[in-house]
């Protein structure tokens, strides 16, 4: 790579989809037989409502990934906001960007 400010654009595999979350926050996204060789660089977006969501891959193979998404309410303590407990989120629609690293 030559540091010239020239740029290689990269030419591996990328997939794309969207999942909603089952009753205990799970997203899988299953890959097509064959994307990749090897597991996949994943980014992830939760399609929002107005509270707090946290996301955490929490298995990734060539084959299918995992997303947990978690959603705490906000609560004011002593005038103090804070977020509460989180608590699987159901029905959450999630996009995934796979690429082959």
């Amino acid at each position: 790579m030559a540091t010239s400010g020239d740029y290689t654009p990269t030419s591996g595999r990328v997939e794309r989809q969207t999942v909603v979350t089952d009753a205990s926050g799970n997203a899988v996204f299953t890959w097509p037989a064959g994307a990749f060789s090897v597991p996949p660089v994943v980014t992830v977006g939760v399609q929002g409502t107005s509270a707090f969501r946290s996301h955490t891959i929490t298995a990734n193979s060539a084959a299918a990934t995992t997303v947990n998404v978690q959603a705490a309410a906000g609560i004011t303590l002593l005038g103090i906001g804070v977020l509460a407990v989180g608590a699987p989120a159901a029905g959450v629609t999630v996009h995934a960007h796979a690429a082959a690293p």
